[in-house]
């Protein structure tokens, strides 16, 4: 806990650095003391006369190369001014029994208060963004008790005309896995949720340890970290390096704990300006804390992109794959076998959706030393009036051990979630919001001396949100 500690503050030392620098060609100028000034968003706002607050902002392209490790997006809104916004989060959730209680469905209740902090720093050719997330819980369910939760994410980017540097951070420590948690409502996403909230594109499955097993026990933490650079060799080509560190860590004994690297190099070539062509190299490598595993994957992929700036962003990928196992595996130490998915994220009348999927090789989620596993994932939101909006998020997952005979044990686990806001005044808004976790198994998991081959969570979560006006830095 305290190496991976070192390298967290290691890392917000580098980024610090970073904007440092960059924010010496600003010294020459005396800055305003901060103040609120809103708005800082430029076109945020007021709701149109349909109800709709998307349409009132103005997005510029969304230029990340397609071979990168971030998931694309329709677009940035435009950047006023640099602001820090803090904010306060309170919910309680109703929710049935957990898998290690031994009684089947023991309704108990948790509350969460929850501080809030977004901050959005922008240079003439940087910009930094920052959303994080951290409160405790407090449980009438003594088997889950008390506990804490943390979610931070960071990007750090510089754009020097043909070069283009981006130093990415995602972290969470969280009571239960992060696939599915608190779908429906703000507890999802770190900082202060909302069109204030920093654009913060997130990394691609493949790059982050997974956790879609909801069996796995306990506490724990996950932190994913990665530098890219991206370099145009001409008005149509670029190529893309990139490199990822991610670990997985367990509070309680019994799960299996991880590390993983991946490197990827890959050249995108512009057909049109909607249109982009890719192809990339990447190499994983998954060690296992007390485990003598150790798996090395390579993968080819071919790829294609399209975006057009609010209104679509779509991407294509898949190739073959080549999987080397250090310990034997039903008398194997080689798989061959394809890799690949598809994201797609879509503008709506009054909202939005959001829809992908992934195959390939992954950490094993605490489960298993390495395993195949599927995922995919639908997000929906809808502004219904003016005073009402609307989510719905799915997710289904499938994992098995890496080279599986016929008698593993294969996980299929899915999450359904929904919810409804409405805003109070500018600064509050209050959520309702569902979420059901459904596992299944082949074999069944054991736990608090019952053993089941399926397991069925429900949840219901009312929350109230606040946070004052931007306060502008400069």
């Amino acid at each position: 806990m305290k190496r991976h500690m070192r390298f967290l503050l290691a890392s917000a030392a580098l980024f610090l650095s970073a904007s440092l620098l960059s924010a010496q060609e600003d010294n020459s100028k005396p800055r305003p003391a901060a103040r609120e000034y809103p708005p800082v968003i430029q076109g945020l706002g007021e709701l149109d006369s349909n109800g709709d607050q998307g349409s009132t902002i103005n997005l510029n392209p969304d230029t990340r190369p397609l071979t990168g490790v971030q998931n694309p997006t329709l677009g940035t809104p435009g950047i006023r001014h640099s602001y820090w916004l803090p904010g306060f989060q309170y919910a309680n959730t109703v929710r049935s029994s957990a898998l290690n209680q031994a009684t089947a469905l023991d309704w108990n209740t948790t509350s969460l208060v929850t501080g809030n902090l977004s901050v959005l720093e922008t240079w003439s050719r940087a910009q930094l963004a920052v959303n994080y997330s951290g409160g405790a819980s407090i449980s009438s369910d003594s088997a889950q008790g008390n506990s804490q939760f943390q979610q931070l994410g960071l990007i750090e980017m510089f754009d020097w005309g043909r070069w283009q540097l981006h130093f990415l951070d995602q972290f969470s420590y969280l009571p239960e896995t992060q696939f599915g948690f608190g779908a429906g409502t703000a507890l999802s996403i770190p900082g202060v949720a909302g069109p204030l909230a920093p654009p913060l594109p997130g990394l691609q499955s493949s790059y982050v340890p997974n956790q879609s097993v909801f069996t796995t026990f306990g506490p724990r933490y996950s932190n994913a970290f990665a530098t890219q650079v991206a370099y145009t060799v001409s008005p149509r080509g670029s190529i893309t390096a990139a490199g990822t560190y991610g670990i997985l860590r367990f509070v309680e004994a019994g799960n299996i704990e991880s590390n993983n690297v991946n490197l990827n190099i890959g050249y995108d070539y512009v057909l049109t300006s909607a249109d982009t062509l890719g192809v990339q190299y990447r190499f994983s490598s998954y060690r296992y804390l007390g485990n003598p595993q150790a798996i090395n994957d390579q993968v080819v992929q071919f790829m294609y992109g399209h975006k057009i700036s609010g209104r679509i962003a779509l991407q294509l990928f898949g190739g073959p794959d080549v999987t080397t196992l250090r310990v034997p595996i039903d008398n194997s130490t080689n798989r061959v076998s394809g890799s690949g998915g598809a994201s797609l994220t879509y503008a709506l009348n009054r909202g939005s959706m959001a829809l992908s999927y992934d195959h390939g090789i992954s950490g094993g989620s605490g489960v298993f030393a390495g395993a195949i596993t599927d995922q995919l994932q639908f997000s929906l939101a809808r502004q219904l009036s003016r005073e009402w909006a609307a989510s719905l998020n799915v997710g289904y997952s499938r994992n098995g051990s890496v080279v599986s005979p016929a008698s593993s044990q294969i996980y299929n686990s899915w999450y359904l979630g929904g919810g409804l806001s409405r805003p109070f005044g500018r600064n509050a808004d209050f959520t309702i919001g569902y979420t059901a976790q459904i596992q299944a198994s082949n074999q069944a998991v054991c736990a608090a001396g019952t053993c089941s081959t399926n397991f069925t969570l429900h949840q219901i979560t009312l929350g109230l949100r606040w946070h004052p006006r931007p306060f502008v830095l400069r």
